[in-house]
């Protein structure tokens, strides 16, 4: 009878994913980097609205097929939220109830979405609280803790299959560049980077992988120093990216170079950006584009033409009460004018 039951639930997922187009590849017209192709891949079209959908999927198929989910099991997971609002939409697909353990302070709009597929909240107020709460709570349920933060990195194909590095490259084959010199990418799990990256030496790609990291997240340090005992006492304000912890999915080897991002600097480019998309976007793709800008002006000082591809995650209209608000930007993050400042003289 289980059995019956996970085969049904694989089958509900695959149908599921038969019923998504690709995400689009937006390439972006900037004058001022003759030569150089900077594109957006465009996860916010998912039916869940953010790149986490993909992740999931996986999740969901990771734990099936390993035994760990079965009819009724309770699905609980540790998240800021993106993650969660997919996970969600998952678990109502299987019939199966779902609690997000998250910071107090995610913004309200992601809360509300968890809510309208059928999940419900767990708030702390701390970042660095959630792990154990997850674990807590999958005991006293009886559920299962699905641990996006060690399962990211091998729930998801990194050969292919239609993993997000594999649609790269295939919507990449009829540009002027089929293969970029750089992907640009932040990691919140790290799971995104760690198939990027595994794909990239796979297929024998020269491309770079280069991972963004915001204020306040211990990746970029790890990356450096190898440390797995770090830890930031402070959390992220970028949601979504950056860690207080070192997390398992994290794979510093299969990244070729990071950077560090001001806060203020992601929050400046969602604003620049949106005068060219004509949209808003969240701000961890505001992290990813000026990584992106500093490597195409970085392009442009050594004469040479190419490739970027970078991600935009999510929708800015989640995030209409923090990084569209002035009010609570100028209270949050400070002031933006010497990084706006930054951008229109990369950019002139």
């Amino acid at each position: 009878m289980t059995s019956t039951w996970v085969n049904h639930a694989i089958s509900e997922i695959n149908a599921d994913y038969q019923r998504s187009a690709d995400t689009h590849l937006i390439r972006l017209a900037l004058p001022a980097f003759p030569g150089i192709h900077l594109y957006l891949k465009d996860e916010s079209t998912h039916p869940t609205g953010s790149l986490k959908h993909r992740l999931a999927r996986s999740l969901f198929l990771y734990g099936l097929c390993n035994g760990w989910i079965k009819e009724g099991t309770p699905i609980i997971e540790a998240s800021s939220g993106s993650t969660a609002v997919s996970e969600a939409y998952f678990a109502r697909l299987l019939g199966l109830p779902f609690i997000a353990v998250m910071p107090s302070c995610t913004a309200r709009r992601k809360v509300e979405q968890i809510a309208f597929y059928g999940g419900r909240c767990h708030f702390v107020d701390s970042a660095c609280e959630i792990y154990d709460v997850s674990e807590m709570l999958a005991k006293e349920l009886n559920g299962h803790y699905m641990d996006q933060f060690t399962y990211a990195e091998r729930a998801t194909d990194w050969r292919g299959n239609n993993n997000i590095a594999d649609s790269i490259f295939r919507q990449m084959a009829s540009e002027p560049c089929p293969v970029p010199d750089y992907i640009v990418m932040s990691a919140g799990t790290g799971g995104t980077s760690a198939t990027i990256g595994r794909y990239l030496r796979y297929q024998g790609h020269a491309t770079q992988l280069m991972v963004v990291d915001p204020q306040n997240s211990v990746f970029f340090d790890y990356w450096q120093s190898r440390d797995a005992t770090l830890k930031s006492r402070v959390g992220s304000k970028i949601e979504g990216i950056g860690r207080p912890r070192v997390e398992p999915s994290f794979i510093p080897a299969v990244i070729d170079d990071m950077m560090r991002v001001p806060d203020a600097a992601s929050v400046a480019t969602i604003q620049w950006l949106e005068t060219i998309l004509g949209r808003k976007v969240g701000a961890s793709t505001g992290t990813n584009v000026w990584g992106a800008l500093q490597l195409a002006a970085k392009m442009r000082d050594e004469g040479r033409q190419g490739a970027i591809v970078t991600l935009l995650c999510d929708s800015g209209e989640r995030y209409l009460e923090t990084y569209y608000n002035p009010q609570w930007v100028e209270h949050n993050i400070g002031d933006l004018t010497p990084w706006q400042a930054e951008i229109k003289r990369l950019c002139a």
